[in-house]
């Protein structure tokens, strides 16, 4: 079953939101606040996010900057009662796929909900592939060996951006922004915990360790 985050202070609107959308076929999970939703798109994988803008502990542009800024397509509907143009073009303008403004019809919703999905599944991104992996960003999936391999939201991040630099050597710092924009402070060793897990599913030769600069992808047999 399709998981769809959906961030949403308001009590009422948040229930009636959920049964809406569980009425369509999809599993929701629901946060309050800017930082809870941060936590939960960082290393889980949902089909949408329905976002708004006016949280505590943040706001719904800081969790949708976040996303974009590490790479994450996950398509981002806004539902917020800031009705002024200037509002919605920031949110337009940040990497949101679409806007309602409250308060809003639940057809309406669920039309542009859809709308959304069929628009960012149908965009065309190539597969990369590299030695007997190959990655597909478009469905936030990777094989080995032409079988489906089971990879966090984290693991392909890093594997993604690997396979994009095409074997250039990318710091450790450069990866950690990749999962974590702006600062946030983690762990030193976050990523090599990341690579560990990527050869331990994908085998020791798919991403080398440049011992004082980075890692890489492996040479191309």
């Amino acid at each position: 079953m399709d998981t769809i985050l959906l961030v949403e202070d308001d009590l009422m609107l948040g229930r009636a939101l959920t049964a809406a959308l569980g009425q369509e076929g999809w599993r929701v999970v629901r946060h309050e606040d800017a930082r809870s939703a941060q936590a939960a798109l960082v290393d889980h994988g949902f089909v949408a996010v329905l976002l708004d803008l006016g949280l505590a502990r943040g706001s719904g542009l800081d969790v949708l900057a976040a996303m974009r800024e590490r790479h994450d397509a996950t398509p981002v509907l806004i539902i917020t009662a800031r009705d002024q143009l200037s509002d919605r073009i920031c949110g337009l303008d940040t990497g949101a796929d679409d806007y309602i403004v409250k308060p809003f019809q639940r057809d309406e919703m669920l039309a542009r909900l859809r709308a959304v999905l069929r628009r960012t599944r149908g965009k065309v991104t190539p597969v990369l592939r590299w030695r007997d992996v190959e990655v597909d960003p478009g469905a936030s999936t990777a094989y080995l060996n032409g079988k489906r391999i089971g990879l966090s939201a984290n693991e392909f991040r890093i594997l993604q951006v690997l396979f994009e630099a095409r074997g250039r050597v990318l710091s450790r710092d450069q990866l950690q922004d990749c999962l974590y924009p702006g600062g946030t402070e983690v762990g030193s060793n976050v990523v090599a915990v990341y690579v560990h897990q990527l050869r331990r599913k994908l085998g020791d030769g798919v991403v080398v360790t440049e011992v004082g600069l980075g890692y890489r992808a492996g040479d191309e047999r």
